[in-house]
């Protein structure tokens, strides 16, 4: 499946180059695509709206959707500032895709709307294909939904529920942590507050993924003051929640960086599972700001990390277990999972794991799984050959 990578600075270049790029690995001229759709991961360093026209010259009729990014993954790896393009072959892909504007105002029966829509579209579309995928396809979702909305808990659980037996994952779009505006690409245009749903079906073998290299401790707080609206918790164990965060990590009187929350996270239990509840930033008042669902009453437990390079190699033997060697891996991995990197001097070894085995995805503000919302995670979609 092709992928490109391009690190040029105008938004025409850079286009010109993802299509050179995508043709070339479908082993034709850039002329003639055969693609059903282009999924596009984006720094926020472009210009978006000189970037959108470039692509939908370039593409033409050829679907473009995508996000800005707290970092991409490329063909290489990790890598900055650059504008990241998988494309989907129509021999082997049926998409249809669907924008989901003002997400800060969504409500849950808008899900069954949405939900009902793409599969009555898909079902059209399986019917009018010339040559049918076979008895043997199966759909999968992929969300992508702006990072700054506070709305993926709603939209992910409500969406997961209406498609039923669908498995869905998906990620918070980023800006490279300036937390000022993020934004989704659909039809030509990036748009605030708002989610792009694409629902994939394909007669290639595939598994939706999750892991995290965490497991819990002893040490547990309950949050006594919040903000849930906000995602803010003011008060931990009834003490101002930054002081009392850095006392339970061993940090007490220590500023509080994202390197500290990337290496010292949170985590919660949900049907069974501990699920972590990232911290954001610290406020001028002590308190915290997740990246999140949050409320009073909550009991978080500290985590402790296990190797993550490790950890990492468990999945993919999972992977392959399940699909084979994948073709392509379309990933996201939240940003303090690669600031952790950083810091533990991994990210040469991580690099080199996620372009051995075809990974490209970006780093997000946060990651879905079927109805959940979760931080600091790696999740995506595996896919197989024919």
């Amino acid at each position: 499946m092709p992928r490109a990578v391009t690190h040029a600075e105008r938004p025409e270049e850079a286009a010109r180059e993802l299509r050179a790029g995508l043709g070339a690995g479908l082993g034709i001229g850039a002329g003639a695509m055969g693609l059903e759709l282009v999924v596009v991961f984006c720094a926020p360093c472009y210009d978006r709206a000189a970037l959108a026209d470039a692509l939908a010259a370039e593409f033409g009729t050829v679907p473009v959707i995508g996000c800005t990014t707290a970092g991409e993954i490329g063909p290489g790896g990790y890598t900055t500032n650059a504008l990241v393009a998988v494309g989907f072959p129509s021999e082997d892909f049926s998409i249809v895709t669907a924008l989901v504007d003002h997400v800060d105002r969504f409500e849950i029966a808008d899900s069954a709307v949405i939900a009902r829509s793409l599969l009555s579209r898909r079902d059209r579309a399986m019917a009018a294909r010339p040559v049918p995928l076979g008895e043997e396809a199966r759909s999968f979702a992929m969300l992508l939904i702006d990072g700054l909305s506070m709305s993926e808990e709603t939209v992910v659980s409500a969406l997961h529920n209406a498609l039923i037996d669908i498995p869905l994952f998906g990620a918070s779009a980023g800006d490279d942590l300036h937390f000022e505006r993020t934004f989704v690409l659909h039809e030509g245009a990036f748009h605030p507050n708002a989610a792009v749903v694409a629902l994939f079906t394909t007669a290639r073998p595939f598994t939706v993924f999750r892991t995290q290299h965490f497991v819990s401790s002893e040490r547990k707080m309950v949050v006594t003051g919040a903000d849930p609206q906000r995602r803010i918790v003011h008060e931990i164990n009834a003490e101002p929640a930054g002081r009392e965060y850095a006392r339970l990590v061993g940090l007490e009187g220590e500023p509080l960086t994202p390197m500290i929350f990337a290496a010292h996270p949170v985590v919660v239990r949900v049907g069974g599972q501990y699920h972590v509840r990232s911290i954001q930033k610290v406020n001028d008042d002590e308190s915290l700001t997740f990246f999140c669902a949050i409320d009073e009453g909550i009991v978080l437990t500290v985590a402790e990390g296990v190797d993550p390079v490790a950890n990492f190699d468990g999945l993919i033997e999972g992977i392959e277990a399940e699909v084979g060697a994948p073709d392509l891996i379309l990933g996201c991995d939240c940003i303090l999972r690669r600031l952790e990197m950083e810091q533990r001097q991994l990210n040469a070894v991580m690099s080199d794991r996620l372009a051995r085995h075809r990974v490209v995805g970006f780093c997000a503000y946060g990651e879905q799984v079927n109805g959940m919302h979760v931080n600091q995670t790696f999740t995506g979609v595996a896919i197989g050959g024919r």
